[in-house]
């Protein structure tokens, strides 16, 4: 870092025009003082250098694996073949392979909790110009979440002597458990799939709605007010927010002609001219619009900032889940980034191709590889959006979607019904 950089002008205070004095130049920094010629400092150069090697050797890992589902059903014939040969019933080999299944699938979420965490701190850190998890895990504290998981896990449990204490043990059970069952219709990529049901975006949209009955749940049962109000604030604002989230995905459902999520990612195959994707987000108007309703509407399904009402620490010191701890405090975390996943899943498959690539000439990549980077792209975002936007204040967000988001939608469906009669 040179001379020039680390020497601060002791001219005269720094001032914010919006905010008045911000920094004191004898003292702070500004981001941009700092890095005026961020290629010019070794630490950046060695950081980029690091984040391309990741990449390039990601990609050629998922190059040399190539797509993992069409291989799924070689094994399962030759897992059936040998336990026919001793006499195991065929009933019992299905009802085997489906709890394999289910294993692998109940990993999503938590391996999917246990990275966003660690990487939500990361990016917040570096927004706010700090280095974020260090020291627990060999690379960038990239452990830190596992201790913290031990953490929770040894921590005592604690149950407020008014609540209810049936219904606070039910609570985080109730939220935990849609939020995995409700990965089983989402495609990983080609084949790759847990269960190919044709109403799959029903499917998401109906399990993925019963989490909010856990939610009020924990705060009802807890015997706090601050709770209690969390809750209802939850259960007002996902039932809310619902709406336009289902109706955006209905011009999309009109357009394919099924709700097959796998049948929906497979509709957008191909490229218009050979070079822009058929992706739904590039539809005329109606792909826009969908896409942005159906991004604000998830990030308030999932009670990320801007719309973290219901967790508002600086009003309702956590929100519903305040009388929890261990175990059942993280829970409630595992299941809101598992929403969070689920979010970026459901765009990836229905706005962005699923695992099409985005050009012919990249097409050498597994379909799980491009679907796994639309999902971490669209990820970031979730996490940008909490580090950059203010939280609503509750009336205005409950404004935002009655008033806004939910005649926007309808709007939209009506351009979707002309969309579909121009092209036919």
């Amino acid at each position: 870092m040179t001379e020039e950089i680390l020497q601060p002008d002791i001219s005269g205070p720094v001032f914010n025009h919006a905010n008045g004095r911000l920094l004191m130049p004898e003292t702070r920094y500004w981001p941009t003082d700092m890095w005026k010629s961020p290629w010019s400092l070794p630490t950046y150069r060695r950081g980029a250098a690091v984040l391309a090697g990741l990449i390039t050797g990601g990609a050629a890992a998922a190059w040399f694996l190539g797509e993992i589902g069409p291989r799924l059903a070689p094994v399962y014939s030759f897992i059936e073949a040998y336990a026919l040969a001793y006499g195991v019933p065929a009933v019992l080999i299905q009802i085997f392979w489906t709890f394999i299944k289910g294993g692998i699938l109940l990993l999503a979420p938590l391996v999917n909790a246990l990275f966003a965490v660690w990487w939500e701190r990361k990016i917040s850190a570096h927004i706010q110009s700090r280095m974020g998890p260090m020291y627990v895990g060999w690379w960038h504290g990239v452990l830190q979440t596992v201790a913290d998981g031990i953490k929770l896990f040894l921590k005592e449990d604690i149950v407020p002597d008014c609540a209810d204490k049936i219904v606070h043990w039910l609570a985080p059970v109730v939220v935990v458990i849609p939020a995995i069952l409700v990965f089983a219709p989402v495609p990983f990529g080609n084949e790759l799939v847990f269960a190919d049901i044709d109403i799959g975006t029903v499917y998401v949209f109906a399990v993925g709605g019963v989490s909010v009955m856990g939610i009020i749940m924990a705060g009802w049962s807890s015997g706090n007010k601050f709770s209690l109000l969390g809750g209802l604030r939850s259960a007002a604002q996902l039932v809310s927010y619902e709406l336009p989230r289902t109706f955006a995905v209905l011009p999309v459902v009109m357009l394919a002609g099924t709700l097959n999520i796998a049948e929906i990612a497979g509709f957008q195959a191909g490229y218009w001219g050979g070079i822009i994707p058929r992706w739904f987000i590039f539809y005329p108007v109606v792909g826009q619009v969908a896409f942005i309703v159906f991004l604000i509407a998830s990030v308030a399904e999932t009670n990320r900032v801007p719309f973290d009402i219901p967790e508002a620490e600086s009003e309702l010191v956590a929100g519903f889940n305040t009388e929890y701890s261990g175990m059942k405090f993280a829970l409630f975390f595992l299941s809101e980034f598992a929403y969070v996943l689920l979010s970026c899943l459901l765009m990836a498959a229905v706005f962005f191709g699923g695992g099409a690539a985005p050009l012919p000439f990249l097409e050498f990549l597994p379909s799980w590889a491009w679907f796994l980077s639309k999902v971490l792209i669209l990820m970031f975002c979730f996490l940008w959006f909490r580090w950059t936007f203010p939280r609503f204040r509750v009336d205005r967000l409950m404004d935002f979607n009655w008033k806004f988001l939910l005649p926007v939608s309808l709007l939209n469906i009506a351009a979707g019904g002309i969309l579909i009669w121009l092209l036919s």
